[in-house]
């Protein structure tokens, strides 16, 4: 540790990045140090003068509304005889997985293939 209580590093990183330990830093706020979370080190806030951080967010385009020529059932999958809760279909298509602990059930995921509804149970 310096004289002003800092401590510093071995080794240089990015100024985002603590150096001892590779988390990400926190953003500077009202006091005179950035300490990293997980291991305690600080960094001196004068450290992010000038420092710009820019993101942009890019949204997936929507799918298209079904349109009228396409087929209004998808075969592909097992089908279970299960009538749909919202369009009264009858059959639709499964998947299993087993999201829980190993000593309990499958999760069973039941799709229509006419309106496209989604079901889970948990069995």
């Amino acid at each position: 540790m310096s004289g002003s209580g800092i401590q510093r590093s071995a080794f240089t990183s990015e100024a985002d990045f603590c150096p001892d330990c590779g988390s990400i830093l926190p953003l500077p706020g009202r006091e005179d140090v950035v300490t990293c979370k997980l291991c305690g080190y600080q960094v001196d806030v004068t450290e992010f003068d000038g420092v710009e951080i820019k993101s942009h967010i890019v949204f997936n385009k929507r799918e298209t509304v079904m349109k009228e020529d396409r087929p209004t059932e998808d075969t592909s999958g097992p089908l279970v005889d299960r009538k749909c809760p919202k369009c009264g279909h009858e059959g639709m298509t499964y998947t299993t997985r087993q999201t829980r602990s190993a000593d309990e059930g499958q999760t069973v995921f039941y799709g229509c293939p006419r309106c496209r509804f989604n079901e889970t149970e948990y069995s």
